[in-house]
């Protein structure tokens, strides 16, 4: 480990002097690209300077104890040894978890796609609700969520929705989230006070780039409409919304949350192809003979990931049996916890992998 810590160490230290550069800093695409490695370096090279001024100390803890003959010298050499090291063995963990290889999509953006599933009016109110606690949850990590393109219900709340995340780590944070959720309590509608469980789907799709997926243009078939909802005399006149059809496949996406066509067709574009990533995705991922799919990390739509009990304000995601009774914090956007648990399931579940190939 320590042969691969100081080789990175110095790749940072390459980095930090290209960082500077002025053939880089004019070049947007490499200065964005050469900015990313710095920061996601930076993390373990940090942590690894923590951990060698540990073993530092603990060396001269020892020297002190092997030479030393005052008494009062010698016991706090003793208590600085038993003091460091639960901090070497917690450094050691959080080293060996920064070093497992990630994602290459965990920092892109995403489109989140949240529709309305069992359930009727409920399950469309229900879409509503997860569409406020992830806003919220991004306005807390400083990301940009924009919406693209809406179905609203009648009852209230959306049949479906579909919104740009774009910050730092979004998809690595966002994609333990794909999956059915489920809700149980009394809708607004019932008489009898009688708990329903309705359901909505989530989906979580890495932004691809034009690299890549390459979208031939002969393939569209585009077609235009009067956008519809808020926003003023001229979304309902004007032809601006965009729905194209990509013939291959049959996929279809639609936006109109811009009064100008072309960018409507843009960010239409970007959903289609994030949405074509996503099943190459998946194809690689079935091809891998003999890999076991990992439960937290496989983000099947069809799987019911986490139950919402209004009754007993209580959230259970079912993939790692994690509880909370604080419904109402979580319905404000308060998710880190689940989502944190989640991201060390899976670094979990990769070091055994990796012990287990060694």
């Amino acid at each position: 480990m320590i042969e691969q810590l100081e080789g990175i160490k110095e790749r940072f230290e390459e980095v930090s002097q290209q960082i500077t550069m002025p053939e880089v800093v004019s070049d947007m695409e490499k200065f964005k690209k050469i900015s990313k490695e710095y920061r996601d370096l930076e993390k373990i090279v940090n942590e690894y300077n923590a951990y060698r001024l540990i073993l530092a100390n603990q060396e001269e803890a020892r020297e002190i104890l092997a030479t030393e003959k005052d008494e009062e010298m010698r016991e706090m050499a003793k208590m600085e040894l038993e003091e460091l090291g639960p901090k070497r063995e917690e450094s050691e963990e959080r080293l060996k978890e920064l070093l497992i290889p990630k994602d290459p999509n965990d920092s892109k953006d995403s489109i989140l796609e949240i529709r309305a599933g069992t359930g009727g009016d409920e399950a469309s109110i229900f879409a509503g609700d997860l569409f406020r606690m992830y806003q919220r949850y991004a306005a807390s990590q400083g990301w940009q969520f924009t919406v693209m393109d809406y179905t609203d219900a009648p009852s209230g709340g959306y049949k479906e929705i579909v919104v740009s995340v774009k910050g730092e780590d979004v998809y690595g944070k966002l994609k333990y989230e794909s999956g059915v959720h489920r809700v149980q309590r009394v809708p607004a509608t019932e008489s009898q006070g009688r708990i329903h469980t309705s359901a909505a789907t989530v989906a979580v799709l890495p932004e691809a780039d034009e690299v890549d997926v390459q979208i031939n243009m002969n393939d569209i078939r585009k077609d235009t409409f009067c956008s519809s909802g808020a926003g003023g005399q001229s979304v309902n006149t004007t032809y601006s919304a965009i729905r194209i059809t990509h013939l291959p496949t049959g996929l279809v996406v639609q936006c109109q949350d811009e009064r100008s066509q072309i960018k409507n067709f843009d960010k239409a574009l970007t959903v289609l192809r994030s949405r074509l990533y996503e099943i190459e995705l998946a194809r690689q991922n079935e091809s891998i003979a003999g890999e076991r799919k990992s439960l937290v990390g496989s983000g099947d739509r069809s799987d019911k990931i986490r139950t919402y009990n209004y009754p007993q304000g209580r959230v259970t995601d079912h993939r790692i049996g994690f509880t909370v009774y604080n419904l109402p914090t979580v319905m404000e956007g308060n998710i880190g916890e689940f989502i944190e648990k989640l991201r060390l399931a899976e670094n979990t579940e990769k070091m055994k992998e990796g012990m287990a190939a060694a």
